[in-house]
This record gives C-alpha cells, sequence and structure tokens, in this order.
C-alpha cells in the first residue's frame, strides 16, 4: 500500500539565475529524490551555454528542481510532467508562486505522455524513480516521437549498478559524473538533416 503523504514534506532551494536562493516546497512523497544542490550546480555549469531561451521539458518532475532551475535561469519554456496528483498541484503553486507563466505541468504518466508524436524540446530532464525499468523505454519515446529537437541536450540520472543507459546512435555523451549509487550523464543529440 502506498503510504499517505505526509503535511511536512520538505524543500528545494534555487540555486541561481532570478529566482537565485527561493525555497519552495515539496511534498513528502513516496519515491522522490530531489537532485541535490551540489548535483544541480555541476549540471547548471555544463549547460550554462544552452539554458538561455532553451524550450525545457522534466520528464519525471518530483520536486521540479531541474525545471525550475532553468526557468530561473532564463529558459523559454519548461513543462513539467509529474504523475503524483498531490505533487502536481504543488508544483503549479510554486509556479505561481514564481510568477512563471512559461512553466507548465502536466498531471500525467510520462511513457503515456511520450508515447504520442511531440513537439521538440532544446533541453529534456530524465531522472525517473529508480528501479523501476522506466529509464530506456523514456529514452527510445523522446528519439523517436519527435521530442527532440536536431541539437538536444538530455541530462539522465540513473543507478550505477545498471551502467550506462542505452542510448540512440545519435547521442554523444558530453559530460559524466559518478558519486555513490548514482551516475549524471549529459548527452548532445547531433542529427544531420538531409535534404
Amino acid at each position: 500500500m502506498k503510504r499517505p503523504h505526509s503535511a511536512g514534506g520538505g524543500q528545494i532551494r534555487i540555486i541561481g539565475g532570478q529566482w537565485r536562493s527561493r525555497k519552495l516546497p515539496v511534498p513528502d512523497s513516496p519515491g522522490l529524490r530531489p537532485t541535490t544542490d551540489r548535483v544541480r550546480e555541476t549540471l547548471f555549469n555544463w549547460l550554462a551555454p544552452w539554458v538561455t531561451r532553451a524550450r525545457c521539458l522534466d520528464c519525471f518532475a518530483g520536486s521540479g528542481a531541474l525545471g525550475l532551475e532553468a526557468l530561473s535561469r532564463y529558459a523559454a519554456s519548461a513543462t513539467l510532467l509529474e504523475k503524483d496528483r498531490i505533487v502536481a498541484q504543488q508544483l503549479r503553486k510554486n509556479l505561481e508562486t514564481l510568477k512563471a507563466p512559461q512553466g507548465e505541468v502536466v498531471n500525467t504518466d510520462t511513457l503515456s505522455f511520450l508515447a504520442h508524436p511531440g513537439t521538440p524540446f532544446d533541453l529534456v530532464f530524465v531522472d525517473p524513480p529508480f528501479r523501476k525499468g522506466l529509464l530506456n523505454e523514456t529514452l527510445h519515446l523522446l528519439e523517436h516521437n519527435g521530442w527532440l529537437a536536431d541539437e538536444a541536450l538530455i541530462y539522465v540520472e540513473s543507478e550505477v549498478e545498471n551502467g550506462p543507459p542505452n542510448v540512440p546512435h545519435t547521442w554523444s555523451l558530453h559530460r559524466e559524473k559518478v558519486a555513490g549509487q548514482v551516475a549524471w550523464r549529459l548527452y548532445h543529440r547531433e542529427v544531420t538533416t538531409g535534404e
């Protein structure tokens, strides 16, 4: 049985950009693990040349730490996918608090959402709940259903125990970091558009 949400929960802190140091509430939900401040700082240093004006997709939004950080750093838009209704409601409230109309929360199952033909995004965050077998299917759907711009960047957070994810041949590994049980990888998609 799924344990109930507690009223407590925790909070995330936005690290950089227009909302730097703002703290936002996060509901207590099973399996929710916000990307740590240290990892986000490293990731957004990697992304610095690209994040401004990027169209972002956060596939497993959870706390919203990645999508909100991107918006704080002047991404053009961020679509946050979140399956848990209570977590999705809090994400909407946090966007209202930040007065961020360029952010959108979709309360949905990510694999079902990505199974439909998509519109291309420049920057995609893939940080699924661990040990649920969601990662490779998510990456496959992103690549094959039109969710990625030709030069898209894809951030993948996954368990070390499973080894590197099975990524499409058009993706090259741009940066990689491993700490403890978690691996962070940033891929660059390079597609040559034929005539």
